[in-house]
């Protein structure tokens, strides 16, 4: 029985995938160096004058990871629990994803240490602004590309937007995840939660399984989870059981998904809605069922309640919702995981769509987008599923090599390891 690592950091662990995946396909020592190390990390000060009239001074960040292959890629998210570490993490993060769907990008991540609940409208825009202007000399089409990630949505990245552009000319094409009339693309606001389906869909069809009738357990219920738990449904899945901040409800016959979005959509929180039995976020965690999809905030999973996951695969529609040591005893329980840089990578292939339209001022139809989307995600799972029984190792370590051999042979060709 393989050892359990210890919890890492955030961005401890990501590096601690990243090794697994180097000794894999024998990456060189200086290679592995570069590419665990952030290109730059941006930490500034986010002043902000609250309605009240009272000045607050908020810590926010913008890593950039990698640009080997593109411009920097990653989202900006504003939550009480982000730091430099998480950040770091994050970007990481998306420079794999970014190789692992083959797209013209590297790998960023951003944001504000910040509750954005408890703030008026009015703060957040002055907010975003401010933290805009702070970072804006690294921002642009070809240089670093922001795009919305948790608490943050269309509007912010309009308000983005519009301060870049200030500052350069109208950019519609520095961030992606805007509202139509600003150049945003129809599709991409579902493309991480519909991706996540695709995924799933060619995960099953390799093992030679069905999606109708599966039982389907999704902890979070925004963006992602919403949209996720929408396609599932129309498609004959039995979503057994969502949830959001407040908790969530769990139907062991199916939740009436059209009616719950309805409910959130009216403002009011799952635990005030009438279907199914409720539940806490734990909870949702050990019911039984065949997948189990975190959609909401990493290191949900862990070595410690592993072992009361009741589900035979896990899709990480979240971003390291899954700790080394979750993984680890997961595994040696024969749990499938379906890692975040494949099982989400639709939302930044969605902006990368957004991105190209942009460029080109031109705008696709959503079927069009849809049907590159699923595309691009499917002949992603292929490449890892095959890597993955070609060298008997996970679909994360498979996902992981797959990135590290395209980043590290674009950083070789660029010279970046010449040490001029």
């Amino acid at each position: 029985m393989s050892h359990t690592p210890l919890d890492p950091s955030s961005h401890e662990a990501v590096n601690h995938y990243i090794g697994q995946a180097a000794d894999i396909i024998d990456l060189s020592d200086e290679v592995r160096r570069s590419l665990s190390t952030p290109s730059r990390e941006l930490a500034v000060q986010v002043p902000v004058r609250l309605d009240n009239g009272e000045l607050q001074i908020l810590h926010g960040f913008r890593v950039q990871h990698n640009d080997s292959r593109g411009p920097y890629k990653g989202g900006i998210r504003y939550h009480p629990s982000v730091d430099l570490n998480e950040v770091r993490a994050l970007a990481s993060l998306m420079t794999w994803k970014t190789a692992l769907v083959d797209l013209p990008f590297g790998g960023a991540k951003g944001g504000i240490e910040v509750d954005p609940t408890v703030m008026s409208v009015y703060e957040v825009e002055r907010m975003t602004r401010r933290f805009t202007l702070m970072v804006a000399d690294q921002l642009g089409p070809y240089r670093d590309i922001p795009a919305p990630d948790v608490n943050t949505d269309a509007q912010v990245m309009a308000w983005i937007m519009d301060e870049f552009s200030d500052i350069n000319g109208y950019s519609p094409a520095v961030v992606t995840g805007k509202p139509l009339a600003l150049g945003g693309a129809p599709g991409r606001e579902s493309a991480t939660g519909l991706g996540c389906v695709f995924v799933l869909e060619a995960f099953l069809e390799a093992n030679h399984l069905d999606l109708i009738g599966k039982r389907v357990a999704i902890q979070g219920f925004g963006n992602v989870g919403r949209h996720m738990a929408w396609e599932l449904f129309r498609r004959g899945a039995k979503v057994t059981a969502v949830s959001d901040v407040s908790g969530g409800v769990f139907n062991p016959g199916g939740l009436d998904i059209p009616q719950l979005s309805d409910h959130v959509r009216s403002g009011k929180l799952l635990n005030t809605a009438d279907e199914g039995d409720h539940v806490t976020n734990d909870q949702l965690l050990g019911l039984g069922c065949d997948i189990l999809a975190p959609a909401a905030l990493g290191e949900v999973i862990t070595g410690a309640n592993a072992a009361s996951i009741n589900a035979r695969v896990v899709l990480e529609a979240a971003n390291y919702p899954v700790t080394p040591s979750g993984d680890v005893a997961l595994r040696e329980r024969g749990v499938t995981v379906i890692p975040d840089v494949l099982a989400n990578a639709g939302g930044v292939t969605g902006s990368y769509f957004e991105w190209t339209q942009n460029i080109q001022q031109f705008t696709w139809k959503v079927e069009r987008f849809n049907s590159e989307l699923r595309d691009r995600l499917v002949t992603a799972f292929t490449d890892v599923n095959s890597f993955a029984k070609l060298h008997d190792c996970s679909l994360r370590e498979a996902a992981y090599a797959i990135g590290l051999q395209r980043v590290s042979e674009a950083t070789k060709l660029r010279g970046y390891l010449s040490g001029a």
